[in-house]
């Protein structure tokens, strides 16, 4: 069988078979963020599906019946959850109905849990702390256990109220990206909570219009949570700070079908798994200053020591490698939004920077 039966169902002109293969396929993809991988009896039963030979409550009751008749004798082998958690996903994305309020929420993590966990559709009452690869083992905060409740109604009453109204889709995806990290960090489940708040996001964007039917959280449910768990993450000591970009990458190829490279090992907070040669770095920035200073002072000669500084240190982080936006010069800077746009523009006019495609909109490198 092919490895990835479901890329040419995506690719399909017939509404309902590309809709019930992109369910398929995401619901498969989504298990990753767990680190668990379903069966080929699953994927067959899929495609039946698909092909409409049975129905998604029968493909359900195949699978049900598969495992009472094939019981997994290994505790830790989780393939069972896995397909029926799978099963479950599709089919709540092939449903049109939909609420954006937090009961909605919680009622998604216990349809997709029922029957695996014992809190499936419950808020946690525990704290909870996880190591995280891309953060070298450190955690994020999550959300205190008394004020999970309070917490929740109050993000999605601030995100009732907010409008979209005349934002470019920079604004409308930067400000996505920071409404569900808040929600993932708050993670009000104790487990299967990234899968529960995928599903739920999946539906928020088609009630914004956004049609969501590409293979992108199927090709990339891991580094869909590495970007949450970076979005959620400070260690100003160490340099560190929370950033939406990644997650602002991922979105742009889920909802603009742009291409921008996705990649886990660029997310860690180490920086050593992204190939590059430190002690060229090192001399790459000392050189850097000096050149970033004169360009400056050649194009104006008023220009603050204040705005060189910036420059500088936005160069010592970025270097001329990786490319960066309006939100990183924010986060690096501290600079307001307008302030931000206002340094980014001369360093263009001074060609300190340049823009750069595939990557996003609005996004440079140091030249």
């Amino acid at each position: 069988m092919d490895k990835d039966p479901f890329k040419e169902y995506i690719k399909q002109s017939e509404p309902n078979k590309r809709d019930k293969g992109y369910a398929w396929h995401t619901a498969i993809g989504l298990q990753a963020v767990d680190g668990l991988k379903t069966s080929k009896y699953l994927i067959d039963t899929a495609i039946k599906n698909i092909e409409g030979d049975i129905s998604i409550d029968e493909a359900q009751e195949l699978l049900n019946t598969y495992y009472e008749e094939n019981p997994k004798a290994d505790t830790e082998d989780r393939t069972e959850e896995a397909d029926k958690v799978a099963v479950r996903i599709a089919k709540i994305l092939s449903e049109k109905a939909f609420s954006f309020t937090p009961n909605e929420y919680i009622s998604i993590h216990k349809k997709l849990f029922a029957g695996i966990y014992g809190h499936a559709g419950k808020l946690r009452d525990y704290n909870i702390t996880k190591k995280e690869w891309v953060l070298n083992g450190a955690t994020v905060l999550y959300g205190s256990a008394s004020e999970l409740r309070a917490t929740l109604d109050y993000d999605f009453a601030e995100e009732k109220k907010f409008s979209y109204k005349n934002l470019s889709m920079e604004e409308i995806i930067h400000h996505l990206a920071i409404f569900i990290s808040r929600l993932w960090q708050i993670h009000v489940f104790g487990e299967g909570n990234t899968r529960a708040t995928a599903v739920f996001f999946i539906k928020y964007l088609r009630t914004l219009g956004f049609d969501v039917t590409n293979d992108i959280f199927a090709q990339n449910a891991w580094y869909f949570r590495n970007a949450l768990v970076r979005a959620n993450y400070n260690d100003l000591k160490n340099g560190v700070h929370e950033t939406t970009e990644y997650l602002e990458l991922f979105l742009r190829n889920l909802l603009l079908d742009e291409k921008n490279e996705l990649h886990n090992r660029m997310m860690h907070i180490s920086g050593r798994f992204a190939e590059v040669d430190i002690e060229r770095v090192k001399v790459d920035i000392e050189s850097g200053e000096v050149d970033i200073r004169n360009k400056l002072l050649s194009f104006s000669d008023t220009i603050s020591e204040k705005t060189i500084n910036h420059t500088v240190e936005i160069f010592s982080k970025r270097g001329k490698e990786n490319c960066f936006g309006r939100t990183i010069v924010e986060e690096i800077t501290g600079l307001k939004p307008s302030g931000a746009s206002k340094l980014i523009k001369l360093l263009v006019d001074s060609e300190v920077i340049v823009p750069v495609t595939g990557h996003g909109k609005g996004k440079y490198r140091f030249q």
